[in-house]
């Protein structure tokens, strides 16, 4: 499926208006962050025929347009705030309908909470998303935002939880370390489509190479006595 013109205008004014507003965040929900995520779902959608390429990119562009985690825990910020501005692009009802729709279920919420997608389109661009928090850039933008949130790297004290609720999840205060073993490590398995799957093989075993060796050098034992 092809874009229209007025589709492609649409896209094109919606990068414009994330990379502005997010282009200097720093936290690891950037602009490039973004960026990535609406291009592998892109790459994603070209090899789904039965996706909708328009309603994929304004999903994957407008994921993160206003995060839970940066809005006091409200889960309905994002979608609220992708409404607004696809209102003002003059974007179709149906359109801004599905948007909302993957903008309201695409976060992870807890180990124990099933986080399913209810359209294709969705499923490509959790996939990116997932995609993203995981690998070498995955690692980068977990303690980017730990320390945002004046996290720890890691207490040995601190057990990771699996999380059984999204009240829980939204809760959790613990060093980043834990993210590994209470999200990051589990992406892999929760991917929705084969290509993403087959991504995220290589990039989960960077990060297990990765928790490895912090945890040899938290102790000093890569250093001989």
């Amino acid at each position: 499926m092809s874009l229209s013109a007025a589709d492609s205008q649409l896209i094109a004014a919606t990068v414009d208006f994330i990379r502005e507003k997010f282009l200097h965040e720093g936290t690891g929900h950037d602009w490039e962050h973004i960026r990535r995520v609406w291009q592998v779902a892109r790459r994603l959608a070209a090899q789904t025929p039965e996706a909708d390429l328009l309603v994929t990119e304004l999903g994957a562009l407008l994921h993160d347009v206003a995060d839970w985690k940066f809005h006091g825990g409200d889960e309905e910020v994002g979608p609220r705030a992708a409404r607004v501005w696809l209102t003002s692009q003059q974007a179709t009802p149906a359109v801004m309908d599905r948007v909302e729709a993957i903008i309201r279920e695409i976060s992870f919420k807890g180990l124990g909470v099933p986080t399913p997608m209810s359209s294709v389109e969705g499923e490509l661009v959790q996939d990116a998303d997932r995609l993203d928090a995981i690998g070498a850039i995955g690692v980068a933008r977990a303690f980017a935002y730990g320390g945002h949130k004046n996290r720890q790297l890691h207490d040995p004290a601190v057990p990771p939880v699996s999380h059984d609720s999204f009240e829980s999840y939204k809760q959790n205060t613990a060093p980043t370390i834990n993210h590994f073993y209470e999200k990051l490590l589990h992406l892999r398995e929760r991917m929705n489509t084969p290509a993403a799957r087959r991504v995220a093989e290589e990039r989960h075993a960077y990060m297990e190479q990765f928790l490895q060796q912090f945890l040899r050098e938290w102790e000093g034992e890569d250093v001989q006595s």
